[in-house]
C-alpha cells in the first residue's frame, strides 16, 4: 500500500478557507493497542466549525485532520489488539479517554485512513450502512442520552425542540416521535419546516417569524395558572442565549428543560422565578457513551429510526459541506465519503 493518502487538513485557525484537501498526507502507521481503519463515511458537526475558528482554552495540535464522527473497516491491527479482525465494520466513539476528541486533539475522519484506539471501536450490525453509522455519535448519541438514557420524555408529552433542523435537533425529533411524544419543531425557513413535518413533527414553527414561547402558551394555555395542564411538558434547548427565558416561560408546572449545549451563548439572561414558581426541572446531559451508540444502531437495524442525511459528498467537496453546516443550509447531517 502507498504511504500517503487524501485528507482534509487544518493548518491554522481562521475561516473555512483555511481548510485544504491534499493528496499526499502521510498515511497513519499502526501502533500498539490501535487499529488503522479505512474511513468509509465521516459526518460533520457544528463542533467542526468551532475547531476551524479556534476555541478559547483549547489548544489544537496543528496541522490536524478534522472530523469527529466516522465509520469504516479495519485494515491493520496493532500489537495487543485481540478482539478485532481485519475487515470488521466499526463505528468510532470520537472520545479518546487519554487524549481527547478525534478531529481536534488527534487526526479525525476527513481522510481515507485513520488511526484509532481499539477502546473506541463499536461493532456495526450488518444492516446499518457506513453513512448511517457515521451520522450518529455527536448528534444522535447526544440526543439519545438526553431523551432515553436519562428517561426524560414520556408517551403523550408535548415536547418543543429548538434548533430542530440540525444534527442534534433532527435526532431529538426522531427519538421523541419514537417515544410517542407530540413534537413541536422550531426551525428557520419554509423548506426546513416542510421537511420536519415529513419527518413526523406534529407542529412546526418558523422561529424567525413566530415567538415560539407565545405560540406554545397560546396553544396549550397559560402556565401562570399554576396547573399541571398549561404549557408544554418538555423544552429541548441547546441554543441558550436569548431563547432561555422564553423557554422557561412556556413550560407547564413540573415540566422539564433539557440542555446539552449552548450554540447561541452559554451565559443567558435568567429568571429564577419560573423555576421555583412552576417547580421546573433543568436537566443537563453531556455527550454520549458506547451504549448510546450501540442502542441507536439497534434502532436503525430494526427500522425504528432512520438518521436524516441531507448530503453525501466526496472528500474534495468537504470544505463546501462544512460551509453548508456553518450557514445552516441543511437539514440533518452532511456525510463525507472518503
Amino acid at each position: 500500500m502507498g504511504k500517503t493518502m487524501k485528507a482534509m487538513i487544518l493548518r491554522k485557525h481562521g475561516s473555512l478557507d483555511d481548510l485544504e484537501v491534499i493528496e499526499d498526507h502521510p498515511r497513519p502507521v499502526v501502533t500498539e493497542g490501535h487499529v488503522v481503519i479505512r474511513v468509509r463515511a465521516s459526518s460533520f458537526n457544528y463542533h467542526d466549525v468551532f475547531t476551524v475558528r479556534g476555541m478559547p482554552g483549547i489548544t489544537v495540535p496543528l496541522p490536524v485532520v478534522i472530523g469527529l464522527d466516522m465509520a469504516g473497516e479495519i485494515v491493520e491491527l496493532g500489537a495487543g489488539v485481540n478482539d478485532w479482525r481485519e475487515g470488521d465494520r466499526v463505528l468510532v466513539n470520537p472520545l479518546n479517554k487519554k487524549k481527547g476528541l478525534m478531529g481536534e486533539m488527534m487526526d479525525g475522519g476527513m481522510a481515507q485512513y485513520c488511526l484509532v484506539s481499539a477502546e473506541q471501536l463499536i461493532r456495526m450490525p450488518d444492516k446499518v450502512s457506513f453513512e448511517e453509522a457515521a451520522s450518529l455519535p455527536v448528534a444522535y448519541g447526544t440526543a439519545h442520552r438526553m431523551l432515553i438514557t436519562h428517561n426524560t420524555v414520556k408517551k403523550g408529552e408535548r415536547v418543543l425542540i429548538l434548533g430542530a433542523s440540525g444534527g442534534v435537533g433532527t435526532g431529538c425529533v426522531l427519538l421523541a416521535k419514537m417515544l410517542g411524544a407530540e413534537v413541536i419543531a422550531c426551525a428557520g425557513g419554509a423548506e426546513k419546516m416542510q421537511r420536519l413535518s415529513e419527518m413526523g413533527a406534529d407542529h412546526v414553527i418558523n422561529y424567525k417569524e413566530v415567538d415560539f414561547s407565545k405560540w406554545a402558551i397560546g396553544k396549550y394555555g397559560k402556565p401562570q395558572r399554576r396547573s399541571h395542564e398549561g404549557g408544554v411538558d418538555v423544552v429541548i434547548n441547546f441554543t441558550g442565549g436569548d431563547t432561555w427565558v422564553p423557554s422557561l416561560r412556556c413550560i407547564k408546572r413540573g415540566g422539564k428543560l433539557l440542555v446539552c449545549g449552548a450554540t447561541a451563548g452559554h451565559d443567558p439572561k435568567e429568571d429564577l422565578r419560573y423555576i421555583w414558581s412552576f417547580e421546573l426541572q433543568v436537566i443537563g446531559s453531556n455527550s454520549f457513551y458506547d451504549e448510546d451508540l450501540s442502542a441507536l444502531m439497534e434502532m436503525i437495524e430494526d427500522g425504528r429510526i432512520k438518521p436524516v442525511v441531507d448530503k453525501v459528498l466526496p472528500l474534495e467537496q468537504a470544505p463546501e459541506g462544512l460551509r453548508m453546516i456553518q450557514d445552516r443550509e441543511v437539514l440533518g447531517k452532511v456525510v463525507i465519503a472518503p
